[in-house]
């Protein structure tokens, strides 16, 4: 079908375009990776050494894993061809690195392992990096340009931007002072406020959605990850969603009316991670003379209230839904409000609450949302040649939908489905509510 212009025409493009698309994001997301590999250099020195952390890769290893990860499945792939049809475990011959697989193949590497390798120094590394993309880009002008022919070259390309987000939220937890053009998480310069413990708030604007049948997951052409396939109908009841995020001006009264030292309001595994980690506050917040602050990469800022908040776990948006009598959304229903002004319905979705922005103001894309469902497999799951993409995190992470603003474009995706566990505050996640209904 011919498509209208939407926010995600990149991501479009991305997974249906020809060697041309690919090839020009390959080299954005290169330079964007050496850009934020300086910035890291610039404040931790050449060795790139940070204390060890259970959320976070070496920085060191992480830019060489991205460097090997193009080398393996790309160079060193000899069933290229083949697309998701091809045998991960078919024989590859050496690569440019000699040993690089004990170093760098995150499948076989524990976490705690990569703090102690012998790893490359900074400079060998800028070198793997730029050899390892020439190959990239020279097989890529060289190869046809089917949907099989171009799909590792999609992989390899998404592959480094979710890398890239992650150095950004990293740098985010380390303090690292990045460039305006590398945070990409600019949340609007809105002038800081009081909150008072009311917590006094602007109209919500929501959105009821009617019940019927919903085909969840990707149905287009072109590249899907192994965990966004098969599309299938799924029954969903009438509802009625948040049409943006959470803001903190709907998030702090939470705070104030000390509902982190409620057990109430949290499940019990939600309660256990906030005592052992002594969570009384949203991280990267505090409250300065009366006015709230939000510590960004290195620098207090003001807090803008109005904005969407962000660097909340699945915990505390839980907590907040306990608390405000509200629910998390599942993803079949964001995904449905989402795409629903594309989609024809029997009845149209309509606005629970005046806006001046009809049904367009369903946004998203300030930042991931976490969402009710667990991260599972669709009906007829099959993992693609990356297994370990999907496959091993069933079940103990939770499906995060949108996008945030250090998201690069092509990855997004309104079918798009990021996972992570339930006590992670350092990505760039809020959430959004829905009414319980009664």
């Amino acid at each position: 079908m011919t498509k209208p212009a939407r926010q995600w025409a990149a991501a479009d493009a991305a997974r249906e375009g020809g060697r041309q698309v690919l090839i020009d994001a390959l080299q954005a997301a290169r330079q964007r990776t050496l850009a934020l590999l300086t910035a890291y250099e610039q404040a931790l020195g050449p060795a790139l050494h940070i204390p060890f952390s259970p959320q976070l890769n070496p920085p060191l290893w992480e830019v060489g894993h991205i460097g090997w990860f193009q080398d393996y499945w790309i160079a060193r792939n000899t069933q290229r061809a083949l697309g998701d049809g091809a045998d991960p475990d078919a024989f590859r011959p050496a690569g440019r690195l000699p040993g690089a697989d004990a170093l760098y193949n995150s499948s076989t590497i524990e976490h705690s392992t990569r703090w102690q390798l012998p790893l490359p120094d900074l400079t060998a590394t800028r070198a793997y990096l730029e050899a390892s993309l020439a190959e990239t880009l020279a097989r890529l002008a060289q190869t046809g340009a089917t949907p099989a022919d171009l799909y590792f070259f999609r992989l390899v390309l998404f592959h480094e931007q979710m890398h890239a987000e992650a150095a950004t939220y990293m740098a985010q937890a380390l303090d690292i002072a990045l460039p305006s053009a590398l945070r990409s998480l600019r949340l609007p310069e809105l002038p800081a406020n009081k909150l008072g413990a009311t917590g006094r708030q602007t109209k919500v604007a929501r959105l009821n959605l009617p019940g019927g049948e919903w085909l969840l997951g990707y149905e287009e052409p072109g590249f899907a990850f192994d965990n966004e396939l098969s599309a299938h109908p799924i029954a969903l009841p009438a509802f009625e969603i948040d049409s943006t995020p959470v803001s903190w001006e709907r998030y702090l009264p939470f705070v104030t009316a000390n509902g982190y030292q409620q057990a109430r309001y949290w499940s019990s595994a939600g309660w256990r991670w906030r005592e052992a980690a002594g969570i009384d506050a949203p991280r990267y917040l505090r409250q300065s003379g009366g006015r709230w602050q939000q510590r960004r990469f290195g620098q207090w800022q003001p807090l803008p209230i109005a904005a969407a908040a962000v660097h909340l776990s699945w915990f505390e948006a839980d907590a907040w839904c306990r608390w405000a009598g509200r629910r998390l959304p599942t993803e079949g229903e964001w995904e449905w409000a989402a795409l629903a002004a594309l989609t024809p319905l029997a009845a149209p979705p309509t606005l629970a609450t005046p806006n001046d922005g009809g049904y367009e103001c369903y946004k998203w894309g300030q930042l991931w949302e976490w969402t009710a469902s667990r991260f599972l497999p669709y009906p007829a799951f099959r993992a693609h040649p990356y297994r370990d993409y999907s496959a091993p995190w069933f079940d103990s992470r939770f499906v995060l939908r949108g996008a945030s603003q250090a998201t690069a474009l092509e990855m997004r995706h309104p079918r798009y489905r990021n996972y992570f566990t339930p006590e992670r505050n350092d990505i760039f996640s809020g959430f959004r509510s829905c009414t319980i209904a009664g």
